[in-house]
């Protein structure tokens, strides 16, 4: 099991993420920094679409895709685009505990009984949109899965400083997952 490591201050902060856009982000969300400004943006956060986190970050800091389980494997265009256009060079990916995306399956009658009811669609339409793209977004493990796509995006991006992150949802503060 992967530990997490708990930013409290500066002095917590791996070396090789010091002085960077993922030290400003520990800084603003944990250490309540005051917020700078900012013209443009110094970094691409990707993290869940989940409602029960928020950052607390300046604006025009960072590029932001919610997606979920933070997988950006089907955001990758614009990915590119904010590395591209936007000249960011660091990501922060930040999954979360107590995530959706994890062990879709025991949440197969929920979610088709919700398309059914709330969206209007015929059961037969909902269990195949399920089966179809559940085994797409099953993230497994949310630590594994963060250590996993930020491998993935390491390898896409070599130039790129990519930090997993985890964010616990009980105290609302960011951790760096122990690689």
């Amino acid at each position: 099991m992967h530990n997490l490591i708990s930013i409290n201050s500066i002095e917590d902060i791996l070396p090789e993420y010091r002085n960077t856009p993922i030290e400003s982000l520990f800084c603003y969300h944990n250490l309540e920094q005051e917020h700078k400004f900012y013209e443009r943006a110094e970094l691409l956060v990707g993290m869940c679409m989940d409602n029960r986190k928020h950052l607390h970050i300046p604006d025009n800091f960072a590029y932001i895709i919610r997606s979920g389980g933070a997988n950006l494997k089907y955001s990758e265009f614009k990915v590119s685009y904010a590395i591209a256009v936007g000249n960011v060079s660091h990501i922060a990916l930040i999954g979360h505990n107590q995530c959706g995306m994890v062990n879709l399956v025991a949440r197969r009658n929920e979610f088709i009984d919700g398309l059914v009811k709330t969206a209007g669609w015929k059961r037969e339409t909902a269990e195949e949109h399920f089966m179809q793209f559940a085994p797409l977004f099953e993230i497994g493990n949310e630590k594994n899965f963060i250590l996993t796509e930020t491998t993935r995006l390491r390898l896409r991006y070599p130039k790129v400083t990519i930090a997993p992150l985890l964010y616990l949802v009980e105290d609302n503060k960011l951790y760096l997952i122990e690689e």
